[in-house]
């Protein structure tokens, strides 16, 4: 769980991603023992993603992000998911509730690439249907930040 000193340590590496160790336990007031042994601690026990989520789909000319709902034959499940799993340009995806099983979010060059990804998932034994929406452009993208200042001024997710 991530603390106030954590997220204070990552809000300042947010503003500056290469600070080292160093210059955050200056400006932080805290050992560099500390730091490091945050870092360390933030990196192992998966509070942190991997660094490729960081990298911008359009930045890898997959500029359309499209939304896919998916039903799956209950029988097949498992085997379903771990066919979608190999499809590389699916980035996201959640069980869910209602009438989809999955919830896949998926980065395409264009309309037509969008639609050869969908025909991709209708081909894998176990998925029954999808139902397709295109992004037209994001108001919000994913955000941790105002999380990360709540916990550092109270000392919990969700307080003010």
């Amino acid at each position: 769980m991530i603390d106030p000193l954590d997220a204070r340590i990552l809000l300042t590496l947010d503003r500056d991603p290469q600070a080292t160790v160093l210059s955050l336990s200056r400006e932080l007031g805290v050992a560099r023992n500390t730091i490091h042994a945050r870092l360390r601690r933030l990196l192992t026990d998966g509070s942190l993603g991997p660094f490729s989520q960081r990298v911008r789909n359009e930045s890898l000319g997959l500029p359309l992000i499209g939304f896919i709902s998916i039903a799956i034959s209950q029988s097949a499940s498992h085997e379903a998911t771990e066919h979608l799993r190999r499809i590389p340009e699916i980035i996201e995806m959640h069980a869910t509730t209602g009438e989809a099983d999955l919830l896949a979010k998926v980065a395409a060059k264009d309309p037509a690439d969008l639609h050869r990804i969908t025909n991709l998932m209708l081909s894998i034994e176990g998925v029954v249907r999808t139902s397709t929406a295109m992004s037209l452009v994001e108001v919000m993208p994913t955000r941790t930040l105002p999380l990360l200042e709540s916990v550092a001024r109270s000392g919990g997710a969700g307080g003010t």
